[in-house]
């Protein structure tokens, strides 16, 4: 059987015979179920998932407790005005310091105000009183979210307290604002205006997630030729010319990635209207280059180390520590030099570095050529392997 198949595809050119693997690959992709779930079912879910979690853009109505000793109209008001902050809502009214701390150290509660007996009198008194705020840091986004706000009503209680007293000398509305806020600040977030954290989470998570799953599939693939002794075959499909072979296994591949990564962005840009500066042809550039380079880490994986457990590992391991190593939720300027050395050694540090400059903020791909050269050489890894993965294929043997 396998010396008729390589007599057949002998009189075929190499379009041919990349049409005739391409064929077997489909064949394969649609007898195994494990190609359905991580090609399709499993990025649409992970779209799906991220996409509606981050709906509302920022964490909302965050559970706030409240110590008010003073229960004074001073401390109600504050309290009433915290309640009203967009990220934060008093669920809990504690008796005293300590069951608001245990409250926070249990995961009730992300942070509390204290709010001291006599703090009205103090402040109807022209003296200093203290008012304080505790908040976790055991999650980062919540903390800060919290913090803010309770910095915010203390800010805005000694404005009020201040604007009465000046009031009540005589000072005009202009003067008052002159001397509540001498510096008036103007601030604009660049790129993501809303300040949303569906633009800049999910824009990175879903497409290293699909880079994950793009690189373990390219090694499982070959790890699957090895394991059911079907390489020899692949190979003479090909005529023995492992490029060829390499082009027609991984054709499907690529075609389905790119369908669903297509998908994602139309519904992420067109119906939930992420911002984008960039024209059709900039996304389409990237796509490819994205799943071209993860496709080449994938097989690259195999050729260094020619087993199905090691080479899945390998993908696996770098592909997730490039979520932590693109510099999306620590910046990679911020890091050791050894470790922003090491960031160019992930696929997806260079892909986000190309999606935030010319998808987010509309600048020229030439200003992030360097990024652009790094993809095409993580497609092009491949290349020093092919020789390792077509004596692979002929001559190992697969061990468990």
């Amino acid at each position: 059987m396998r010396e008729k198949v390589s007599e057949q595809s002998s009189h075929g050119g190499p379009i041919g015979r990349i049409f005739s693997i391409a064929l077997r690959e489909l064949d394969i992709l649609r007898r195994n179920r494990i190609y359905g779930f991580c090609m399709i079912v499993f990025p649409l879910l992970l779209v799906l998932f991220f996409t509606t979690m981050l709906d509302d853009g920022i964490p909302k109505d965050l559970p706030i407790g409240v110590v008010d000793q003073d229960n004074s109209a001073t401390s109600r008001g504050l309290i009433r005005n915290l309640d009203a902050m967009q990220n934060s809502r008093v669920m809990y009214h504690f008796a005293n310091v300590t069951e608001a701390r245990n409250a926070m150290q249990e995961g009730t509660i992300y942070a509390y105000l204290y709010i001291p007996e006599g703090t009205a009198s103090k402040l109807l008194a022209g003296r200093q009183p203290k008012i304080s705020y505790y908040y976790t840091m055991s999650c980062l986004t919540a903390g800060s979210m919290a913090s803010k706000d309770l910095k915010t009503i203390g800010t805005l209680g000694s404005a009020a307290v201040g604007q009465a007293m000046l009031s009540a000398k005589g000072a005009t509305p202009q003067q008052i604002k002159a001397a509540l806020q001498p510096v008036t600040i103007d601030a604009h977030m660049i790129a993501n205006p809303e300040g949303s954290y569906n633009y800049s989470l999910t824009t990175v998570f879903v497409p290293g997630i699909l880079m994950l799953f793009m690189a373990l599939l390219s090694s499982y693939t070959l790890g699957m030729e090895m394991k059911f002794d079907t390489g020899k075959e692949w190979l003479a499909r090909a005529n023995g010319n492992i490029v060829v072979a390499i082009l027609g296994k991984y054709l499907i591949h690529a075609l389905v990635f790119l369908l669903v990564i297509f998908l994602y962005q139309y519904y992420i840009f067109n119906v939930l209207h992420f911002p984008r500066l960039c024209g059709v042809w900039s996304i389409v550039r990237l796509t490819l280059l994205q799943v071209a380079a993860s496709v080449g880490f994938g097989i690259f994986a195999f050729g260094l180390m020619p087993s199905l457990r090691m080479s899945m590992s390998i993908s696996s391991l770098w592909s997730v520590l490039g979520l932590s190593m693109c510099g999306s939720a620590f910046p990679v300027a911020g890091m050791d030099a050894p470790l922003q050395t090491m960031s160019w050694l992930f696929p997806l540090r260079h892909y986000w570095m190309i999606y935030q400059a010319t998808v987010l903020n509309g600048f020229p791909v030439i200003d992030v050529w360097f990024h652009l050269v790094a993809l095409v050489a993580f497609t092009l890894l491949p290349w020093f392997v092919l020789r390792k993965v077509k004596n692979a294929m002929l001559n190992y043997v697969y061990l468990p």
